[in-house]
C-alpha cells in the first residue's frame, strides 16, 4: 500500500531532523505524531491550556496539509503529565475542536516527556474518506 508523508512547512524539521512524520497517510487513514504543546519557535508555555491549544493547532496544520479539518478525527490518544488536575481543561479544549459523531478517546497518565515541562501530547488517526451523510 502506498504511503505518503504529510509535512507542513513548519513542521518539517519533524521530517528532516526527527525522521518521523508529522502525518502518513495509507489508504483511508491519515496516521499523525504525537504533537506536544511548543510554539512554532520551540517555546513552552507554563500554561497547561496554551501547550493543549497548541498541539491541537499542530494537528489542525497536518490536517490542512491533507485537505482535512478536525471532523476528519477518528480516534485520539492523549499522554498527560498531571491528568487528574488537567482533565476538566483538556476536556474543555477539545471540545473547541473534536466535531461529532465525536473521535474514539484514551487518555493517559504518563511520568514525564522528553522535554521538561511538556504536560500534554496528542496523537491522532483521521479518515481521509468523505463520509456519506
Amino acid at each position: 500500500m502506498e504511503k505518503t508523508a504529510i509535512v507542513p512547512d513548519e513542521l518539517e524539521s519533524f521530517y528532516s531532523d526527527w525522521k518521523m512524520s508529522p502525518g502518513l497517510a495509507c489508504g483511508d487513514f491519515l496516521f499523525l505524531t504525537g504533537f506536544t504543546g511548543a510554539d512554532a519557535d520551540g517555546t513552552l508555555s507554563t500554561d497547561p491550556e496554551k501547550q493543549m491549544r497548541n498541539a491541537f493547532r499542530k494537528i489542525g496544520l497536518v490536517l490542512e496539509e491533507a485537505g482535512l479539518d478536525y471532523s476528519a478525527l477518528v480516534e485520539m490518544t492523549t499522554y498527560h503529565v498531571g491528568l487528574r488536575d488537567h482533565l476538566a481543561l483538556f476536556k474543555s479544549v477539545r471540545a473547541d475542536y473534536v466535531r461529532e459523531p465525536y473521535p474514539a478517546w484514551t487518555a493517559i497518565e504518563v511520568a514525564g516527556f522528553v522535554r521538561e515541562g511538556t504536560v500534554i501530547e496528542i496523537k491522532a488517526v483521521a479518515c481521509r474518506r468523505p463520509s456519506s451523510s
